[in-house]
């Protein structure tokens, strides 16, 4: 049976992704758990719990549902395992944890993200509470591709024409588009059975650098700039920043989670690993339909 009462923690730029899709479905009762503290403000269609993260007030915000989104950013994921305590004491039967972004089983991420070591840490806590009757899945979609072209994080600036290259431009990845993120969190509360106790991997394109350089050419009619760079000078430079305490840098290691040539990374989904778009009724995408849609914006 599908789930019905669903509370999403968290409301960055993935939890809104999250709530929109939720809301769009028209399927679930949504409570946003939200800091006392916190001015954010969310649709008239959704509960509101404020709390201060203790362990009393988790587990009164969680009594009566069926599933917890964690969608928390870098500085929150230390919370989740106090996320997890409360929805196992308050009879929770579902956890996503807050992955939705580049694999955090994989050794070469850790290395270049250290913190995402508290990501795979939660999947081991997480398997650890099967026997208590609370099942958990993990979204896997590597970097988010519409949301990366809009806001220039994935390298391609719209309004110069240029476009920030990697080595040869040539290695395959695999991204995602927000309304597939959305869709297969969607997908795996109406899938139970399929869905429990897995890491998914999800993927909305299979792609290259230049292929997307490519396409942004096609849409716009003319030739880009380009800015030649590699691996090595990213990622020193990167970690030189972190150093200095310029977050910045953290960001380019995000980045490097796809664009990198370093040994190791399985930055291809769809070649790397058992892609579960089928399993949730997600269609691959178009590189350049997807272009297309972000230039027009």
């Amino acid at each position: 049976m599908a789930y019905k009462n669903v509370v999403l923690v968290g409301a960055g730029n993935i939890g809104r992704i999250i709530l929109r899709g939720l809301e769009d479905s028209s399927q679930f009762n949504i409570t946003v758990l939200s800091r006392k503290e916190s001015s954010a403000v969310f649709p008239d269609s959704v509960n509101v719990w404020k709390t201060d993260y203790s362990k009393s007030d988790l587990e009164a915000a969680f009594t009566g549902q069926d599933v917890v989104i964690s969608a928390l950013g870098a500085l929150g994921f230390t919370e989740q395992r106090k996320l997890v305590d409360a929805a196992v004491q308050s009879g929770v039967k579902r956890f996503l944890p807050s992955e939705f972004s580049c694999n955090s089983q994989n050794g070469t991420v850790i290395e270049l993200l250290p913190l995402f070591q508290q990501k795979a840490d939660i999947i081991q806590y997480l398997k650890s509470k099967e026997s208590t009757g609370l099942t958990w899945t993990s979204l896997v979609t590597s970097l988010l591709f519409d949301w990366g072209l809009e806001n220039g994080f994935l390298g391609y600036d719209i309004s110069s024409r240029t476009a920030t290259i990697w080595d040869d431009g040539n290695k395959k990845f695999t991204l995602t588009n927000e309304g597939h993120l959305s869709k297969a969190v969607v997908s795996v509360l109406q899938r139970p059975n399929e869905t429990k106790n897995q890491i998914l991997y999800i993927a909305s394109v299979e792609t290259s650098q230049n292929e997307i350089l490519n396409a942004f050419e096609t849409v716009t009619g003319c030739k880009w700039s380009i800015i030649r760079t590699t691996t090595e000078e990213q990622v020193t430079e990167a970690r030189m920043k972190l150093s200095k305490g310029d977050f910045d840098g953290a960001l380019t290691l995000v980045r490097a989670t796809s664009y990198s040539n370093l040994p190791g990374l399985k930055s291809n989904y769809a070649k790397g690993f058992k892609v579960a778009n089928d399993i949730l009724g997600l269609e691959w995408a178009n590189v350049e339909d997807t272009v297309r849609t972000v230039v027009s914006k």
